[in-house]
């Protein structure tokens, strides 16, 4: 396992992050979650001896089992890991429940340090955008979390470019350590982010986790154009991150081609792929059988070739929407700065 500095926090995370979504019994609309405790236990275990020191749950997930399970497998090793959480999605049928709202945001982190069983939470994310809550209200929360010492770092997930750097000057101006992390989602399928959330991610100095980089499976090579359900698969039920199915069959092969010439399997390709972003510091894998989270550690130590990068990025790059097509430099300028000359400047008399 290799690990990268998260952002500019003096964490040092794996390239890899444990996500357990899938713990616990449970069915939402359509994903279903079946990973029982022991199971648990041996991934977890698993993870832990291929060097993996981030693990990440909500209290969303399987309606708290996931967190109860995670606590609990962890056992005497969560002072190891970087454990994160995330609030925001009901809780409970009453309307308070949910949101990002000074109230709920305490109240869930307390009912996550008890169902995971610790005494803090190293990472606390906002799960999503709440246009209800003033950022004012909610930035005050999580500095109450932090001073009380019941949450170490706080992020945010799902958030769009504007929206975090919003929340970012809120919290500078009300004197509050602001955000240092965001968890969004990234794959081959996906990438919309390179636009506009990278850049101001980098600006702010965030770690960036990122999720679905096989694009809720689609990119582990089960779903063809010969058998569109993945005979059965995930997204048969839950089809749960959008794709262009059409591009995405493309990709698939050209995954399956390099997988081919390298003893691999495509899942493993797209994960590199991923990987291969240095603004990526650790990337989110989700599995169920230890088979998929030996494939998952292998693919950490997988390096593409530029040659292979290029072909899955010409396959795949996104046209920046406006204004960002609008934004070139002066072509002068590039081209004196390219080839360390100064260039003739315009002198009025």
């Amino acid at each position: 396992m290799r690990y990268n500095q998260f952002g500019r926090t003096g964490l040092v995370v794996s390239r890899l992050a444990f996500g357990a979504m899938n713990f616990g019994d449970f069915d939402f609309n359509g994903f279903k979650a079946n990973v029982d405790e022991k199971l648990a236990r041996e991934l977890v275990a698993r993870a832990l001896d291929g060097g993996v020191n981030v693990f990440d749950t909500a209290d969303m997930y399987s309606a708290g089992q996931s967190e109860r399970i995670l606590g609990k497998v962890l056992g005497a090793r969560r002072k190891d890991v970087v454990l994160a959480t995330k609030c925001f999605f009901r809780s409970a049928p009453d309307v308070l429940h949910a949101g990002l709202s000074r109230r709920h945001v305490i109240a869930a982190a307390e009912a996550s340090l008890e169902r995971l069983g610790t005494d803090y939470i190293d990472l606390l994310l906002l799960h999503n955008v709440d246009p209800r809550t003033p950022h004012e209200e909610t930035a005050r929360a999580l500095d109450d979390l932090q001073r009380s010492g019941k949450v170490r770092y706080v992020g945010i997930s799902n958030f769009a470019a504007w929206q975090a750097e919003r929340l970012i000057g809120t919290q500078r101006r009300l004197r509050f350590d602001a955000i240092c992390a965001h968890q969004v989602y990234y794959s081959l399928l996906g990438r919309d982010i390179e636009h506009a959330v990278v850049p101001q991610a980098e600006q702010a100095g965030l770690g960036m986790m990122v999720w679905g980089p096989l694009a809720g499976g689609f990119l582990s090579g089960k779903y063809t154009r010969e058998q569109p359900d993945g005979g059965g698969a995930r997204r048969a039920t839950f089809d749960f991150p959008p794709v262009d199915r059409d591009i995405g069959y493309d990709v698939v092969d050209k995954l399956n081609e390099i997988a081919a010439t390298r003893d691999a399997r495509p899942a493993q390709i797209a994960i590199a792929w991923a990987l291969s972003r240095p603004w990526v510091h650790t990337l989110l894998m989700g599995q169920t059988k230890m088979s998929q989270l030996e494939s998952n550690l292998a693919a950490a130590a997988l390096e593409l070739s530029s040659d292979e990068i290029a072909a899955l990025d010409t396959l795949t790059a996104t046209p920046p929407p406006y204004p960002h097509w609008m934004h070139w430099g002066d072509q002068v300028t590039e081209a004196a700065i390219a080839e360390g000359f100064t260039p003739t400047v315009y002198k009025p008399n």
